[in-house]
């Protein structure tokens, strides 16, 4: 696997420069990392199934009243969801993702 050193300008010569003259790197940042990519999303998940699956399991005894009835079901995401998504909007409103872009040739391999 070929790698090439960033600080160092390969079109230079070709240009007259010198070669040890450094590349300039412009820092990039994105608002945060994917959703997926989170702890927040997999746990986001894991209660939204865990509410689904006691919803469907808990009944009442011998015919009784459902103690825990479809409407608190949805209830209950919805107010997980709303949560989840302020949560979001808040990560993204003050966390950046940093990534560097290289100035000179773009299409070279890296």
């Amino acid at each position: 696997m070929a790698t090439h050193d960033i600080t160092q300008n390969p079109g230079a010569a070709a240009m007259g420069e010198p070669s040890d003259r450094p590349r300039t790197l412009r820092r990039l940042a994105t608002e945060t990392k994917a959703s997926f990519q989170t702890n927040d999303f997999y746990a986001f998940l894991a209660v939204l199934v865990g509410l689904l699956v006691a919803g469907n399991t808990i009944e009442g005894k011998d015919g009784g009243a459902d103690y825990f009835a479809a409407d608190k079901v949805w209830l209950y995401v919805t107010l997980l969801t709303v949560g989840y998504l302020l949560s979001r909007g808040l990560a993204k409103s003050g966390s950046r993702d940093p990534s560097w872009d290289e100035r000179g040739d773009r299409s070279a391999s890296h």
